[in-house]
């Protein structure tokens, strides 16, 4: 296996799957990339068993071969190199020489027969959508996700594909949050995957703002995304997603529609004496505004009180200001309505003249 490749030719397929490497592995070879040439191309691919990332590029002086070739170490020495190196990669024995310019490297290298692949899926479903779609949807919702719940379905994201609609679900038990877009073709049946939360944030970290699009390939047991000379394949989570549709909260009459920034620059400065462990703060409703209280264990106290376009009145429920600050940061727009159904009851955020992003704060008791 040989090839000749620029610095920056490499550089870019190369931070694509050196994510996906966990530094510490139960194989030696997940420390290792796949390296192969064939087809007139070189490939890329990284795997943790759970997700897997294949990137090719166009390389020249190709030998066709393929090898493993430890990933962090290869990532380090091309982005050491100066701009605009030339680099050769040369497979000799069992090692591997990387030349550029008066730069020498010789590094170890494993067979790659023993590199775990995911060749094919059992597809059931593909979709295609604009590449800044699918990034908006999952950047919007990943925050709501689990880290490390016993629950372990809600440490991932949900993909529910409808007849003319995608949606990303996301939810710790405290919170959820929801975004949709609609597809350019439907689909006859209704689909729900879940991609585990380091497949999501690899996902995010791949897609890229522009005009292109990507493919969504649901397999029984993977999501496969082929975006230009990448190819992302997740395993899914095997377990059953709350109903998310039953906890938004329905009848929430009591609505007040608030400039966004000025609602949060409000929270913000409320949130400096909240509680440190629960971060709870108070809303309070009232025509024409919305007071928002927070105290601490030391008796100190935070009153901020913002222009509301509402005719509630004696409503008062407390929320984590976190949550209420990630549901804000989420949305678009210059003005967010709240909904409630009463001082028990969930709050509803969501943009003022939009339904496609919805985000569910449970209450707290204060």
């Amino acid at each position: 296996m040989q090839f000749s490749i620029q610095r920056e030719a490499l550089l870019k397929p190369l931070q694509q799957v050196v994510g996906v490497v966990e530094r510490r592995q139960t194989l030696p070879v997940l420390a290792n990339l796949l390296v192969k040439v064939g087809s007139g191309k070189l490939s890329l691919t990284g795997t943790d068993l759970e997700v897997e990332m294949v990137a090719t590029s166009e390389a020249e002086k190709l030998v066709d071969g393929e090898v493993t070739i430890p990933a962090r170490k290869l990532f380090d020495i091309v982005r050491a190199l100066p701009d605009g190196a030339r680099i050769d990669l040369k497979l000799s024995g069992d090692r591997v020489a990387l030349n550029a310019g008066r730069s020498r490297f010789t590094l170890t290298t494993l067979p790659a027969s023993e590199f775990p692949t995911v060749d094919e899926i059992e597809l059931v479903e593909k979709v295609s959508l604009p590449e800044e779609a699918l990034r908006d949807l999952m950047e919007r919702t990943a925050f709501a996700m689990a880290n490390q719940d016993v629950r372990y379905y809600l440490n991932g994201m949900l993909l529910d594909l409808q007849e003319h609609t995608l949606r990303c679900v996301a939810t710790d038990g405290h919170r959820l949050a929801m975004k949709e877009t609609g597809l350019q073709n439907s689909v006859s049946t209704r689909r729900q995957i879940i991609i585990p939360r380091k497949g999501v944030n690899e996902l995010v970290g791949l897609l890229e703002t522009g005009d292109g699009q990507v493919e969504l390939e649901f397999g029984r047991n993977h999501l496969r995304v082929r975006r230009g000379d990448v190819v992302f394949t997740s395993k899914l989570i095997d377990g059953r997603f709350p109903d998310y549709e039953a906890v938004i909260p329905l009848g929430a009459d009591k609505t007040a529609t608030i400039d966004r920034e000025v609602l949060r620059g409000a929270l913000q400065r409320a949130a400096i004496l909240s509680n440190e462990k629960y971060r709870g703060v108070r809303l309070e409703l009232s025509p024409g505004k919305l007071r928002i209280v927070a105290h601490n264990p030391e008796q100190e106290e935070a009153v901020e009180e913002v222009e509301a376009d509402t005719h509630v009145s004696d409503l008062a429920v407390g929320f984590n200001v976190g949550y209420l600050l990630d549901a804000l940061a989420a949305l678009r727009g210059e003005r967010a309505r709240l909904s409630l159904r009463d001082a028990q009851s969930s709050c509803l955020v969501q943009e003022h003249d939009s339904e496609q992003a919805r985000h569910v704060i449970m209450p707290l008791r204060l």
